[in-house]
Order: C-alpha cells, then structure tokens, then sequence
C-alpha cells in the first residue's frame, strides 16, 4: 500500500512540477509551490487510480486528473489555515503558507492553484474527448465551490460552539470532505462513458470516503499529537467545531466509521478482486497518523 501511495504521489508532483515549469514565472510561483508540495500523501489520486483500475482508465490520464484535485486540494487548505478561518499557523509540519509568505500571497496563491486545476483538466496535453472534459470541469467546480469544499468549510464556521444535529454535521463533512472524493470516485466512469446509474453509484461512494476520512481526520485532532499529525491538535474541541466526534462520543464515532467502511466494502464486492486496492486505501485512511 505504501509503495503504490509513494509512487502515485511522486508521479502526481512530477506531473505538476512539470505543468508549473512550462507557464511563465511569476512572483506567485513559490506560495504556490510551497502550499502544493508540502508532502501531502495523495490520498485523493489514489483513490482515483484505484477507481480507474476497475475501468480500465489510462493511468497517465487518472495521474493529469488527480493533479487537478489536489492543486485543489492545496488552495483549500492554504485557505483553511488562514487567520479568518481556522487560523492554523502549522501544516504537514511547516508553517503554513501565510505565515511562510503573509496572508494576502497566500490568498491569490489558493486562488491561483484553484484555477490551475481547471488549466489541467482543460489542456490539449489530456487526451480524452472535448465532451468528457467539460464533464469534468462541471463535476469538480461544483465540487470545489459553495455546493461542496467553500460551502461546507461556510457550515463549518458557522456550526462553531453551537448545537447541531447529526444531519446537518454530516452534510457539512460530505460537502467540506466528501464531494472532492465523490469527483475522484465518479471520474473514471464519466471518462469511460459509463451510465447515470454507475456514475452516481460511485459519486455516493466518493461521499462515503470522504466522511470516513473526516472522521478520520477528526480522531487525529482528537488523539494525536502535533508531532505525528503535522499541525496543532486538540483544536476542533477549543473551538467548538461541530464534529461525529463531539456529537458521538470518541468510541461510538469510530463504530460509526467502521460502519462507514464496511457498507462500502460490501457495495464494492460486485467488483470483484478489483476493488482490493480501494478496500487497502480504506484500511490506511483509517490507521493513518496513529
């Protein structure tokens, strides 16, 4: 698993590396590659190629296309550390991109990477048909802006310190976690012409990881320390954040995650073999920091 996970995300980062050198220097080039290649495990491209797998999809394509999402990836967490937002002065271990660089670089930094990502999926380098593109770049803009990642970091602010029920704390991990998941998971299926009923199959399983790995995320937050985690911990709790956790309970959050897990597992098995790779991301989605 950590081989395949190494070798998605060398190949992720010298795709983007590559991208970024062929685009005229500008003095947002360093933020920008600060916040991109901060040593984040790609946990959202190896989801991707592992879907793909089961298409069958070009791994060259699936490598183009999950450089999209964590340039992504990237502006969302450049925004997220911000001092308006979750004020998190250190990420994977560095400062963060507006301590490194102040805030204002880091603002047009996120925005600049959040617009790279549509750079990539629209180049004439990704050899996949003009119709499935614009597919593309509908699926993810929907994913990235107040449908998904900036309306559910919205929810997140504004649920702080106060009561929300489970409903409405799951919607704003789905939309704040999990649909970027989703646009991983329904990817390989829009790019092989596969049916509505396929496609949107595999966008509720994109849903589901990516609740899983708030949850996740959260027990991190919630158990780990800064060394191991890579930024400051015990934070959601200080702040009031609306999470499973502070809802559930920490014992009853990871049954409910192990839940999570075995329902996708369990939709997955009509893939056959080939949803062993997914099944291990899940596996390490889970254990990841502990």
């Amino acid at each position: 698993m950590q081989n395949k996970l190494t070798k998605i995300a060398k190949d992720t980062n010298l795709f983007l590396k590559k991208f970024i050198k062929k685009q005229k220097k500008t003095e947002l080039i360093a933020p920008m590659n600060y916040g991109l290649f901060s040593g984040g495990k790609k946990i959202r491209s190896k989801i991707l190629v592992d879907i793909g797998c089961l298409f069958k999809v070009n791994y060259k394509t699936l490598i183009s296309i999950g450089a999209s999402v964590e340039c992504i990836h990237a502006y969302s967490l450049i925004h997220d550390d911000l001092p308006s937002m979750d004020n998190d002065s250190l990420r994977r271990g560095k400062p963060s991109t507006h301590i490194k660089f102040g805030e204002s670089t880091a603002v047009l930094a996120g925005n600049s990477l959040l617009t790279m990502a549509f750079e990539i999926l629209s180049d004439s380098n990704l050899k996949i048909k003009s119709k499935i593109k614009i597919n593309l770049i509908k699926k993810l803009s929907e994913c990235s802006g107040h449908l998904g990642i900036a309306g559910g970091q919205f929810l997140d602010l504004s649920f702080e310190h106060k009561k929300i029920s489970k409903k409405r704390v799951i919607d704003m991990e789905i939309k704040k976690t999990g649909k970027l998941f989703s646009f991983c998971c329904m990817a390989p299926a829009i790019i092989k012409n596969k049916n509505i009923k396929e496609i949107n199959f595999f966008k509720k399983i994109g849903l589901e990881i990516g609740l899983l790995f708030q949850i996740a995320d959260d027990l991190i937050d919630y158990q780990s320390s800064s060394k191991i985690a890579g930024k400051k911990t015990k934070k959601d709790k200080k702040k009031g954040k609306a999470t499973l956790i502070s809802l559930l309970g920490y014992k009853n959050a990871i049954k409910y995650s192990d839940k999570i897990k075995s329902k996708i597992i369990n939709n997955l098995k009509k893939y056959g073999s080939g949803s062993k790779n997914i099944c291990e991301t899940l596996d390490y989605i889970l254990i990841r920091n502990k």
